[in-house]
């Protein structure tokens, strides 16, 4: 393995992006996870892998020589109010490191105690978010969304006071970056653009290179974050994932799934649906999440007014005109993933009501988001077979099933080559709510991490179903349902 390659570049900026701080020592730690793969894509060293050494520093109980762990700064618009200071209130940048891939990531520990930003928190994380970022974030790897991903997993041996008493643990999560629209929030509201310029500098060199040759390096940043938030989105709608908690400070700049709170995969397929306990008027429910995301780029925009024109009228001229390429980009996107999902190799603007159709039939059939898109394939040689099951209203289902024939017969393909691209595009598993809070039941009350770890070994391979785990892919009976998920603080 290349050498283990280290640097602090968020760090080395220094105030007010970022404070240093230490984590906060825990009683007993026990290993949950740990993640050979990105270890071994991340260069790390064997030496820290499941070990006493690993363990000493995932924990937070030693400090390796290699880390600078900093707390990073930034503000943010929660449910669309402004708070000027959140920050890292349970998370540790310990450093950057230079991968196999040549790219750089973030390594954090996140609930790692108290920080500068905990305004009065403990900086602890509760088990039971622990392991439903670390079942999730790496089900979105597998599933070819970005995101931030799961290196390690420690049980602290303390616990926590939430509603009721928890074991507490800590993830070692790892990312492009942890930078986020709130991280622009933060030094734009201290009016000091000598601040803005330095890091919006700093992140386009890290992030978005081909920007600074451009002839408004900061228009092109705006864009750049633009295009990578409307196709992020689109992934996230097309396999029907609800992130739950939309707010500025946790949509990242590098176009990343960040900050895994209530996040949940839809069942019963509904574009008004919202699992997160605290979102009670829907506002990041999972046909509003274009929508939101688009709010949160003007958020955005407005912190670069100041870069992209000395002219403020020009500034928002410009700005207002990249935030108009938003919906076109996102749409663009969705209807290709869409398209690909039933079957399409190349959607066109035509084919956008053939898809809307079918989404507003399974809606009022309230038919399965996943497992209606991953039966579909057995429908292509036969409509009666496959997805036509989950409609109860069949005389619609079978307008719509000819209209799709029709369409897919234009192509010139093979049935099995439809079909297999179908089974390649659209998973037999995803991260299903009630098998997670099974998982995060069992570890909490009985110390039994055996379903956690079979949820994560089938995960890794999601577009493949072998029998020993077609429980896992089946949804929640009535009584299995969730209806509110919640998050770690």
């Amino acid at each position: 393995m290349k050498h283990f390659s280290v640097q602090h570049s968020l760090a080395e900026l220094g105030q007010p992006f970022s404070t240093a701080c230490l984590p906060t020592p825990v009683a007993a730690p026990q290993w949950l996870a740990f993640n050979v793969e990105l270890a071994t894509q991340l260069r790390l060293p064997e030496q820290y892998w499941r070990s006493d050494e690993g363990l000493a520093v995932f924990s937070g109980n030693v400090v390796a020589d290699w880390a600078n762990p900093v707390a990073h700064a930034y503000a943010g618009h929660q449910f669309g109010h402004f708070v000027p200071q959140l920050g890292d209130g349970r998370a540790l940048l310990l450093a950057e490191v230079i991968a196999i891939d040549e790219q750089r990531y973030d390594i954090q520990l996140k609930g790692a105690g108290r920080t500068p930003y905990s305004r009065g928190g403990d900086g602890r994380a509760p088990l039971g978010p622990v392991l439903r970022e670390y079942l999730v974030s790496e089900a979105m790897y597998a599933l070819g969304v970005p995101t931030t991903r799961a290196l390690a997993a420690v049980l602290t041996g303390d616990w926590l006071q939430r509603d009721t008493a928890e074991p507490g643990a800590i993830i070692t999560r790892i990312a492009k970056s942890h930078i986020r629209i709130g991280s622009f929030q933060f030094i734009a509201a201290k009016g000091d653009i000598a601040q803005l310029k330095t890091f919006a500098d700093y992140v386009i060199k890290r992030h978005y290179p081909e920007s600074a040759a451009a002839e408004n390096p900061y228009l092109t940043l705006l864009t750049s974050v633009i295009t990578a938030q409307a196709q992020l989105i689109a992934k996230w709608m097309s396999i029907g994932f609800i992130h739950g908690v939309m707010n500025t400070d946790n949509m990242s700049i590098a176009g990343e799934t960040i900050d895994y709170g209530p996040c949940a995969f839809m069942d019963a397929f509904n574009p008004a649906q919202v699992y997160s306990y605290i979102d009670r008027q829907g506002r990041y429910a999972w046909g509003n999440q274009p929508k939101m995301a688009s709010w949160n780029l003007t958020r955005f925009a407005e912190t670069l007014l100041p870069l992209l024109s000395a002219e403020p009228e020009q500034a928002i001229e410009l700005a207002t005109a990249a935030l108009l390429q938003f919906n076109a980009e996102n749409e663009a996107a969705f209807l290709q993933l869409m398209g690909e999902k039933i079957g399409l190799k190349s959607a066109t603007k035509d084919d956008e009501v053939l898809i809307r159709d079918l989404l507003n039939l399974m809606s009022a059939n309230s038919t399965d988001f996943s497992q209606t898109f991953r039966l579909l394939s057995l429908s292509v040689a036969n409509t009666t077979q496959g997805a036509a099951q989950l409609f109860a209203d069949s005389s619609n289902w079978q307008q719509w099933a000819n209209r799709w024939q029709t369409r897919l017969a234009t192509q010139g393909l093979a049935l099995n080559e439809v079909q297999q691209q179908m089974d390649a595009t659209n998973p037999a598993l995803i991260p299903r709510n009630h098998q997670i809070a099974k998982a995060i039941e069992l570890a909490n009350t009985e110390g039994d991490l055996s379903l956690f770890n079979r949820l994560h070994k089938a995960l890794q391979t999601p577009f493949t179903l072998s029998g020993e785990n077609a429980d896992l892919a089946q949804p929640p009976m009535p009584e299995q349902c969730i209806s509110n998920t919640f998050c770690g603080t």
